[in-house]
């Protein structure tokens, strides 16, 4: 694993590196995969793989594909907004939000991803199939699940509140709405 910046300020870390061999009639084909996490350190992530004769072509096939395909993750802080639990083939990553000093506390392919993504303190479990390639899509999952305090606010009613290891006071106050905000309770 390298990690390095880009002349976009975005953060590049080659996750792995796969060889692969085709047989054939006239002999063994041999082309390489990379998988490649791209983000700018404060939310956004990419994820590419990608096969090339050779390996430097490789990732940089691998790295266009990330950049082409990043998301906005949301965040509470220097960790992620609440629990989620993504899968991907026979892998499963269930991800918990942490407090300030906790750290990454994950293994070496989710916590590539955070480090790209600027996840300073998170909890991670890996339940099933732990292949690079799927864990890496199986974070990927549950990262995009993730929904900010006003998306939930405006799918659901106004006085949601949040309960967060790095939330601040202001956003354990819910919002009023109207004259019936406090009905119902």
């Amino acid at each position: 694993m390298r990690e390095k910046e880009t002349e976009g300020g975005l953060l590049e870390e080659v996750i792995g590196i796969y060889f692969h061999t085709k047989v054939t009639k006239g002999g063994r084909n041999l082309s390489c995969a990379a998988l490649v996490a791209v983000g700018d350190g404060k939310g956004r992530l990419g994820l590419g793989y990608s096969k090339a004769r050779g390996v430097p072509m490789a990732i940089e096939k691998s790295t266009k594909d990330a950049r082409s395909h990043m998301v906005q993750i949301s965040m509470v802080g220097d960790t992620i907004a609440h629990e989620a639990m993504g899968e991907h083939n026979a892998s499963r990553v269930w991800l918990k939000p942490a407090s300030p000093g906790t750290g990454v506390k994950a293994g070496r392919t989710v916590r590539a991803l955070m480090r790209v993504m600027g996840v300073h303190n998170v909890l991670s479990k890996v339940f099933g199939n732990t292949n690079p390639i799927n864990l890496a899509k199986a974070t990927m999952d549950a990262l995009t699940q993730m929904r900010s305090l006003e998306e939930v606010r405006r799918l659901r009613r106004p006085d949601v509140r949040l309960f967060h290891p790095q939330g601040a006071a202001q956003l354990q106050q819910p919002v009023a709405a109207g004259p019936d905000a406090g009905a119902g309770k």
